[in-house]
């Protein structure tokens, strides 16, 4: 799938996709990439994630803390705020009307 997702199309949907998997666990940037690519977008580079990360941050969409790491230095681990939850439910119900929508316009063709 990844290699048909346009970065503008990507670049839309990048911010709910993160809270989404957050929300299941607290993550840091390569962490994120991962889970990213596991979920079939592939390779999203990181200077899209870690600028998103931090701009997601500092409108208090996400906390974090900084974790011990035993490959290295500590780590950044994010995790959603009392907000960026509410967020993540406003994408999930723009997400179904968007997809009804577009079944709907699937079908008509």
């Amino acid at each position: 799938m990844a290699q048909f997702v346009s970065s503008q199309l990507l670049k839309g949907f990048l911010q709910g996709i993160m809270l989404s998997i957050l929300s299941k666990k607290a993550n840091y940037g390569y962490g994120i990439a991962v889970a990213l690519n596991e979920v079939g977008l592939g390779q999203v580079p990181k200077g899209t994630i870690y600028p998103l990360l931090a701009t997601m941050e500092k409108r208090g969409l996400l906390q974090s803390e900084s974790r011990p790491s035993e490959d290295g230095p500590d780590r950044k681990y994010y995790f959603p705020t009392e907000e960026g939850m509410h967020a993540k439910e406003e994408f999930y119900s723009q997400w179904a009307m968007l997809e009804k929508t577009m079944n709907q316009m699937i079908e008509g063709d």
